[in-house]
Protein backbone atom coordinates (compact mmCIF):
# COMPACT_ATOMS: atom_id res chain seq x y z
CA UNK A 1 0.00 0.00 0.00
CA UNK A 2 1.06 3.40 -1.25
CA UNK A 3 1.12 5.42 2.55
CA UNK A 4 1.44 9.42 2.62
CA UNK A 5 2.66 10.59 6.39
CA UNK A 6 2.39 13.71 7.89
CA UNK A 7 4.04 14.31 11.13
CA UNK A 8 7.27 11.90 10.11
CA UNK A 9 10.13 13.60 12.18
CA UNK A 10 7.74 13.23 15.56
CA UNK A 11 8.02 11.02 18.66
CA UNK A 12 5.44 8.54 17.32
CA UNK A 13 6.07 9.53 12.97
CA UNK A 14 10.01 8.42 13.76
CA UNK A 15 9.18 4.86 15.62
CA UNK A 16 5.91 5.16 12.24
CA UNK A 17 8.34 5.52 9.53
CA UNK A 18 10.69 2.81 10.42
CA UNK A 19 7.79 -0.06 11.08
CA UNK A 20 5.60 0.73 8.06
CA UNK A 21 8.24 0.93 5.77
CA UNK A 22 9.05 -2.91 6.17
CA UNK A 23 5.57 -3.86 4.71
CA UNK A 24 4.60 -0.48 2.87
CA UNK A 25 5.38 1.86 0.73
CA UNK A 26 5.91 5.34 2.62
CA UNK A 27 6.05 9.34 1.59
CA UNK A 28 6.95 11.25 4.34
CA UNK A 29 5.00 15.22 4.19
CA UNK A 30 7.35 17.59 6.13
CA UNK A 31 7.65 21.19 6.78
CA UNK A 32 11.21 22.38 5.72
CA UNK A 33 13.95 21.28 3.77
CA UNK A 34 15.56 20.41 6.92
CA UNK A 35 13.64 17.42 7.34
CA UNK A 36 13.39 16.57 3.81
CA UNK A 37 17.70 15.71 3.79
CA UNK A 38 16.95 12.67 6.34
CA UNK A 39 14.37 10.60 4.49
CA UNK A 40 14.23 9.22 0.85
CA UNK A 41 10.66 10.04 -0.53
CA UNK A 42 10.40 13.12 1.00
CA UNK A 43 8.24 15.83 -0.18
CA UNK A 44 8.09 19.56 1.35
CA UNK A 45 4.67 20.76 2.13
CA UNK A 46 5.52 24.12 4.46
CA UNK A 47 2.88 25.13 7.07
CA UNK A 48 -0.56 23.04 7.43
CA UNK A 49 -3.54 24.73 7.33
CA UNK A 50 -6.51 25.50 4.96
CA UNK A 51 -4.11 27.03 2.21
CA UNK A 52 -1.60 23.93 1.93
CA UNK A 53 -1.25 22.36 -1.99
CA UNK A 54 -1.13 18.63 -1.43
CA UNK A 55 -1.94 17.53 -4.78
CA UNK A 56 1.82 16.14 -5.37
CA UNK A 57 1.59 14.68 -2.53
CA UNK A 58 -1.37 12.23 -2.79
CA UNK A 59 -0.43 11.16 -6.02
CA UNK A 60 -0.78 7.60 -6.10
CA UNK A 61 -1.40 7.43 -2.59
CA UNK A 62 -3.90 4.80 -1.16
CA UNK A 63 -4.19 6.01 2.55
CA UNK A 64 -2.60 8.86 4.83
CA UNK A 65 -1.37 8.94 8.20
CA UNK A 66 -2.00 12.03 9.62
CA UNK A 67 0.03 12.48 12.70
CA UNK A 68 1.10 16.83 12.03
CA UNK A 69 -0.58 19.01 14.89
CA UNK A 70 -0.04 22.54 16.85
CA UNK A 71 0.21 20.56 20.32
CA UNK A 72 2.40 23.54 22.25
CA UNK A 73 2.29 27.17 22.11
CA UNK A 74 4.92 28.27 24.01
CA UNK A 75 4.08 32.27 24.11
CA UNK A 76 0.34 32.05 24.57
CA UNK A 77 -1.02 34.98 22.43
CA UNK A 78 -4.88 36.47 22.57
CA UNK A 79 -5.36 34.51 19.30
CA UNK A 80 -3.99 31.19 20.85
CA UNK A 81 -7.53 28.80 19.63
CA UNK A 82 -7.14 30.46 16.20
CA UNK A 83 -3.56 28.67 15.59
CA UNK A 84 -4.83 25.33 16.98
CA UNK A 85 -7.49 25.77 14.79
CA UNK A 86 -5.56 26.74 11.72
CA UNK A 87 -3.37 23.58 11.84
CA UNK A 88 -5.60 20.61 13.39
CA UNK A 89 -8.95 21.51 12.39
CA UNK A 90 -8.70 23.41 9.37
CA UNK A 91 -5.34 21.91 7.84
CA UNK A 92 -6.79 18.36 8.48
CA UNK A 93 -10.06 19.04 7.02
CA UNK A 94 -8.12 20.44 4.35
CA UNK A 95 -5.52 17.40 3.77
CA UNK A 96 -8.55 14.94 4.03
CA UNK A 97 -10.48 16.66 1.82
CA UNK A 98 -7.65 17.10 -0.71
CA UNK A 99 -7.47 12.96 -0.42
CA UNK A 100 -10.84 12.20 -1.33
CA UNK A 101 -10.75 14.29 -4.22
CA UNK A 102 -7.73 12.31 -4.89
CA UNK A 103 -9.18 8.93 -4.93
CA UNK A 104 -7.59 7.88 -1.46
CA UNK A 105 -9.11 5.00 0.20
CA UNK A 106 -8.28 5.42 3.96
CA UNK A 107 -7.58 8.26 6.31
CA UNK A 108 -6.01 7.47 9.40
CA UNK A 109 -6.28 10.79 11.76
CA UNK A 110 -4.66 11.35 15.37
CA UNK A 111 -6.32 12.75 17.90
CA UNK A 112 -6.27 12.61 21.40
CA UNK A 113 -8.19 11.80 24.41
CA UNK A 114 -8.29 14.85 25.40
CA UNK A 115 -11.10 15.47 23.32
CA UNK A 116 -13.23 13.22 25.44
CA UNK A 117 -12.11 15.30 28.52
CA UNK A 118 -9.46 15.90 31.16
CA UNK A 119 -10.56 13.55 33.89
CA UNK A 120 -12.74 9.68 34.46
CA UNK A 121 -14.55 8.93 37.08
CA UNK A 122 -15.34 5.64 38.32
CA UNK A 123 -15.83 4.56 34.45
CA UNK A 124 -13.53 4.64 31.44
CA UNK A 125 -13.44 6.81 28.93
CA UNK A 126 -15.12 5.21 25.50
CA UNK A 127 -15.51 6.43 21.91
CA UNK A 128 -19.56 6.48 22.49
CA UNK A 129 -19.29 9.50 25.14
CA UNK A 130 -19.87 12.68 24.84
CA UNK A 131 -16.87 14.97 24.37
CA UNK A 132 -16.28 17.27 26.68
CA UNK A 133 -12.50 18.76 25.94
CA UNK A 134 -11.57 21.54 27.85
CA UNK A 135 -8.35 23.25 26.67
CA UNK A 136 -7.75 24.77 23.11
CA UNK A 137 -5.62 22.16 21.99
CA UNK A 138 -8.61 18.80 22.67
CA UNK A 139 -11.42 21.52 20.75
CA UNK A 140 -9.61 22.23 18.01
CA UNK A 141 -8.67 18.25 17.56
CA UNK A 142 -12.68 17.49 18.22
CA UNK A 143 -13.25 20.31 15.43
CA UNK A 144 -11.29 18.34 12.90
CA UNK A 145 -13.40 15.12 13.64
CA UNK A 146 -16.88 16.56 13.33
CA UNK A 147 -14.72 17.85 9.87
CA UNK A 148 -13.97 14.39 9.18
CA UNK A 149 -17.06 12.51 9.71
CA UNK A 150 -18.95 14.91 7.64
CA UNK A 151 -16.28 14.16 4.87
CA UNK A 152 -16.80 10.96 5.27
CA UNK A 153 -20.41 10.70 5.20
CA UNK A 154 -20.44 12.28 1.69
CA UNK A 155 -17.35 10.38 -0.12
CA UNK A 156 -15.93 6.75 -0.12
CA UNK A 157 -13.13 7.49 1.60
CA UNK A 158 -12.93 5.62 5.04
CA UNK A 159 -11.50 7.88 7.85
CA UNK A 160 -10.26 6.57 11.44
CA UNK A 161 -9.86 8.57 14.37
CA UNK A 162 -7.27 7.34 16.83
CA UNK A 163 -7.06 8.87 20.63
CA UNK A 164 -4.36 8.11 22.34
CA UNK A 165 -3.79 9.39 26.16
CA UNK A 166 -0.18 9.94 27.10
CA UNK A 167 2.05 8.15 24.98
CA UNK A 168 5.73 7.08 26.15
CA UNK A 169 8.87 5.74 25.04
CA UNK A 170 11.92 6.41 23.53
CA UNK A 171 12.02 10.46 22.89
CA UNK A 172 9.15 10.69 25.52
CA UNK A 173 9.21 14.46 27.21
CA UNK A 174 7.33 16.49 29.90
CA UNK A 175 5.85 15.18 32.45
CA UNK A 176 7.17 11.68 31.63
CA UNK A 177 10.47 12.95 31.22
CA UNK A 178 10.42 14.74 34.95
CA UNK A 179 9.44 11.72 36.42
CA UNK A 180 12.15 9.11 35.02
CA UNK A 181 14.43 12.19 36.29
CA UNK A 182 12.68 12.00 39.89
CA UNK A 183 12.61 8.53 40.55
CA UNK A 184 16.67 8.18 39.52
CA UNK A 185 17.59 10.96 41.57
CA UNK A 186 15.73 9.16 44.03
CA UNK A 187 13.87 12.68 45.45
CA UNK A 188 11.27 11.89 47.78
CA UNK A 189 7.35 12.66 45.76
CA UNK A 190 4.65 13.85 47.74
CA UNK A 191 2.06 10.67 45.84
CA UNK A 192 1.36 8.07 48.33
CA UNK A 193 -1.98 9.08 49.25
CA UNK A 194 -2.69 9.11 45.43
CA UNK A 195 -5.73 7.03 44.42
CA UNK A 196 -6.42 7.03 41.11
CA UNK A 197 -6.56 5.21 37.52
CA UNK A 198 -4.46 6.40 35.05
CA UNK A 199 -4.26 5.14 31.21
CA UNK A 200 -1.36 5.18 29.23
CA UNK A 201 -0.38 3.77 25.75
CA UNK A 202 3.76 3.27 24.79
CA UNK A 203 5.27 3.94 21.31
CA UNK A 204 5.15 0.66 20.10
CA UNK A 205 1.46 -0.10 21.37
CA UNK A 206 0.39 3.01 19.42
CA UNK A 207 2.44 2.22 16.22
CA UNK A 208 1.08 -1.47 16.05
CA UNK A 209 -2.22 0.00 16.54
CA UNK A 210 -1.95 2.48 13.41
CA UNK A 211 -0.47 -0.08 11.32
CA UNK A 212 -3.76 -2.67 12.07
CA UNK A 213 -6.29 0.08 11.39
CA UNK A 214 -4.30 0.74 8.29
CA UNK A 215 -4.80 -2.59 7.03
CA UNK A 216 -8.20 -3.45 8.72
CA UNK A 217 -10.45 -0.57 7.49
CA UNK A 218 -12.49 0.65 10.19
CA UNK A 219 -14.89 3.56 9.45
CA UNK A 220 -15.28 5.04 13.30
CA UNK A 221 -13.30 6.38 16.39
CA UNK A 222 -10.89 4.11 18.48
CA UNK A 223 -9.91 4.32 21.53
CA UNK A 224 -6.20 3.87 22.77
CA UNK A 225 -3.83 2.29 25.80
CA UNK A 226 -1.49 -0.36 26.62
CA UNK A 227 -4.81 -2.32 27.98
CA UNK A 228 -2.94 -2.16 31.76
CA UNK A 229 -4.21 1.43 33.91
CA UNK A 230 -1.92 2.01 36.31
CA UNK A 231 -2.26 4.22 39.67
CA UNK A 232 0.54 7.15 39.42
CA UNK A 233 2.33 5.27 42.83
CA UNK A 234 2.04 2.27 40.94
CA UNK A 235 3.83 3.52 37.29
CA UNK A 236 6.34 5.18 39.72
CA UNK A 237 7.03 1.95 41.69
CA UNK A 238 7.34 0.30 38.54
CA UNK A 239 10.05 3.01 36.96
CA UNK A 240 11.97 2.98 40.00
CA UNK A 241 12.03 -1.16 40.07
CA UNK A 242 13.14 -1.29 36.28
CA UNK A 243 15.32 1.59 37.42
CA UNK A 244 16.75 -0.66 40.39
CA UNK A 245 16.67 2.44 42.30
CA UNK A 246 14.90 3.02 45.36
CA UNK A 247 11.48 4.76 45.95
CA UNK A 248 10.05 7.46 48.23
CA UNK A 249 6.58 8.19 48.06
CA UNK A 250 5.09 10.32 51.13
CA UNK A 251 1.64 10.35 52.11
CA UNK A 252 0.77 13.93 51.54
CA UNK A 253 -3.14 14.37 50.93
CA UNK A 254 -4.19 14.98 47.30
CA UNK A 255 -5.96 18.82 48.73
CA UNK A 256 -2.84 19.78 49.57
CA UNK A 257 -1.11 18.54 47.02
CA UNK A 258 -3.19 20.69 44.92
CA UNK A 259 -3.90 23.94 46.78
CA UNK A 260 0.35 23.80 46.70
CA UNK A 261 0.49 23.17 42.56
CA UNK A 262 -1.62 26.24 42.23
CA UNK A 263 0.08 28.19 44.27
CA UNK A 264 3.00 27.95 41.74
CA UNK A 265 1.22 27.92 38.93
CA UNK A 266 1.66 23.58 38.22
CA UNK A 267 -2.03 23.22 38.64
CA UNK A 268 -2.54 21.33 36.05
CA UNK A 269 0.20 18.86 36.07
CA UNK A 270 -0.35 18.18 39.76
CA UNK A 271 -3.70 17.12 38.99
CA UNK A 272 -2.86 15.44 36.25
CA UNK A 273 -0.71 13.48 38.69
CA UNK A 274 -3.62 12.54 41.19
CA UNK A 275 -6.63 12.66 38.93
CA UNK A 276 -7.74 9.35 36.80
CA UNK A 277 -7.82 9.28 33.24
CA UNK A 278 -8.70 5.94 31.95
CA UNK A 279 -9.77 4.62 28.47
CA UNK A 280 -11.80 1.66 27.87
CA UNK A 281 -10.16 -0.01 24.71
CA UNK A 282 -12.57 -3.38 23.91
CA UNK A 283 -14.39 -1.28 21.32
CA UNK A 284 -10.97 -1.19 19.64
CA UNK A 285 -10.26 -4.68 20.21
CA UNK A 286 -13.59 -5.92 18.99
CA UNK A 287 -13.20 -3.66 16.09
CA UNK A 288 -10.10 -4.28 15.02
CA UNK A 289 -8.91 -7.60 16.79
CA UNK A 290 -6.41 -6.05 18.27
CA UNK A 291 -4.54 -6.67 21.62
CA UNK A 292 -1.84 -4.13 22.59
CA UNK A 293 1.65 -6.66 21.66
CA UNK A 294 4.31 -5.02 24.28
CA UNK A 295 2.95 -5.21 28.09
CA UNK A 296 3.54 -2.28 30.20
CA UNK A 297 6.64 -3.70 32.13
CA UNK A 298 8.35 -4.34 28.82
CA UNK A 299 7.06 -0.45 27.70
CA UNK A 300 8.58 0.98 30.95
CA UNK A 301 11.85 -1.46 30.44
CA UNK A 302 12.56 -0.42 27.56
CA UNK A 303 11.73 3.32 27.97
CA UNK A 304 13.96 3.10 30.76
CA UNK A 305 16.77 1.69 28.87
CA UNK A 306 16.10 4.04 26.54
CA UNK A 307 16.38 6.90 29.61
CA UNK A 308 19.17 5.86 30.85
CA UNK A 309 21.24 5.66 27.98
CA UNK A 310 20.97 9.11 27.19
CA UNK A 311 20.91 10.76 31.09
CA UNK A 312 24.75 8.83 30.81
CA UNK A 313 25.60 9.94 27.47
CA UNK A 314 23.80 13.74 26.97
CA UNK A 315 22.70 14.35 30.53
CA UNK A 316 19.02 14.52 29.74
Amino acid sequence: MNILMTGATGFVGTWLTGILRCSHTVRLAVRDSRHAEQHADTLVVGDIDKDTNWSTALQGVDCVVHLAARVHIIRPAQDEYERYYHTNTEGTAKLASAAAAAGVRRFIFMSTIKVNGERTGVVPFSASDPPRPVDHYGKSKLQAELRLHDLAACSSMIVTTIRPPLVYGPGVRANFLRLLNAVCRGWPLPLGSVRNTRSLVSVWNLCDLIKTAIEVPFPGIVMASDGDDLSTPELIRRISKSMQRPVRLLPTPVPVLKAIGRCVGRGDAVSRLCDSLAVDISGTRRALGWTPPVSVDESLDRTVKWFLRERQTHAI
